[in-house]
């Protein structure tokens, strides 16, 4: 189903390395506060959550966020970068766990988080590995659990969408060249995670319809 995945995955992890140095000044200058605020928008709504799954954290800052929200929770920080873990803040107030590894190839527990976030990660790929990624990650998440999803969004039309579209083109055409990401457009998860048992509670949208963050639970 990934077909040649092994040595692509192998260059994505590669080209993450390279731009973690880099990553937060990045995103700093080219969306200021936006994306933080898309990743902590929902945050207290697991403020309670025992154990909790961040996957292609990067660099940590909304893992900084859950240390100090949820001083009580096993956090599990998985990413396929080992330098963009490396640049993870220290976390030796809490229970953290940081797992270098390609999401493909996780063995995700069933029924073991109360929560899992995936920023702008979903955006990463293609539509059939996406069918193949989100029932692992659903299936991991307790009953009434839930799933945090910060990302990049085609708002339906007028010139909002094409705004959107020349940005999203420009970012998959730079991503593409420097990480060899699988994906050459956005993919929309909102049906696959519908048809995984996932509810969606909240959507909030800001920079004229580009991001959006969503609160989804497991029934």
């Amino acid at each position: 189903m990934l077909d040649g995945g092994g040595m692509r995955h192998a260059t994505l992890k590669r080209g993450f390395d390279l731009l973690a140095p880099h990553y937060r000044w990045m995103e700093r200058v080219l969306a200021g506060s936006q994306l933080q605020k898309c990743r902590t928008r929902y945050l207290p709504a697991i403020t309670e959550a025992k154990r909790i799954l961040l996957l292609g954290e990067g660099p940590g800052r909304f893992l900084a966020e859950v240390v100090r929200f949820c001083p009580g929770a096993e956090v599990t920080c998985l990413d396929s970068s080992a330098k963009m873990l490396a640049r993870a803040p220290d976390a030796t107030n809490q229970h953290v766990t940081f797992v270098h590894a390609d999401v493909f190839e996780y063995d995700f527990p069933r029924e073991r988080y109360d929560a899992v976030a995936t920023h702008f990660f979903l955006d990463c790929f293609r539509p059939e590995q996406l069918e193949f990624l989100v029932p692992r990650i659903a299936r991991s998440i307790v009953s009434g659990g839930a799933w945090l999803l910060s990302d990049f969004r085609l708002p339906p039309t007028g010139p909002s969408r094409w705004r959107a579209s020349i940005i999203l083109k420009m970012m998959y055409l730079l991503f593409r060249a420097a990480t060899a990401l699988p994906a050459r457009q956005l993919t929309d998860p909102t049906p696959i995670l519908e048809q995984n048992g996932l509810t969606l509670v909240q959507r909030h949208t800001a920079n004229w319809g580009l991001l959006h963050a969503d609160l989804w639970r497991r029934a």
